[in-house]
């Protein structure tokens, strides 16, 4: 038996670290999860996306009484990117959350399904996209989904 190990690589950054850009994109992500619907989990989260052309969309989570029909901020904003600006890479991805006590102080990380979302980016457009975590604690930046979700299955794994 051969025993592996999988290590990944992220950055832990002060906001005043970050790029202007960078800055920026982060701080549309907090300011999307003011358009959170959370009523049952009261964690609102909010996503903002940088394409290509420079634009930024965000999304934010939207719950639902029947819990499995809610989605992601991230998955909101990506899906609105790609109905309204499919021609645009994305670039970059910020995400930032908050409940009842205020911003979260460690940042938090998108969930399998938005993992898988995002890495279907990556295929789609041949580049990886830089993701950024926001936590009051500070932003942790990685440069690939794959960081996030390694052994990852993509089209690929079918042929």
């Amino acid at each position: 038996m051969q025993q592996l190990e999988i290590k990944i690589k992220y950055q832990h950054l002060r906001m005043d670290e970050l790029s202007d850009e960078e800055r920026r994109l982060v701080e549309a992500a907090i300011k999307a999860t003011d358009n959170s619907y959370a009523n049952y989990s009261h964690f609102n989260v909010g996503a903002a996306i940088l394409l290509g052309d420079g634009s930024v969309v965000i999304g934010a989570n939207q719950e639902n009484a029947v819990f499995p029909l809610g989605l992601c901020a991230e998955r909101t904003a990506i899906f609105a990117s790609q109905a309204q600006r499919p021609d645009q890479p994305i670039l970059k991805l910020a995400v930032a959350a908050r409940n009842a006590n205020g911003l979260t102080q460690l940042p938090v990380s998108p969930c399998g399904s938005c993992r898988q979302v995002i890495l279907e980016m990556e295929e789609r457009y041949k580049q990886p996209i830089r993701i950024l975590l926001y936590g009051t604690d500070g932003v942790y930046a990685i440069d690939s989904i794959r960081d996030l979700l390694p052994l990852c299955f993509v089209d690929g794994s079918m042929r």
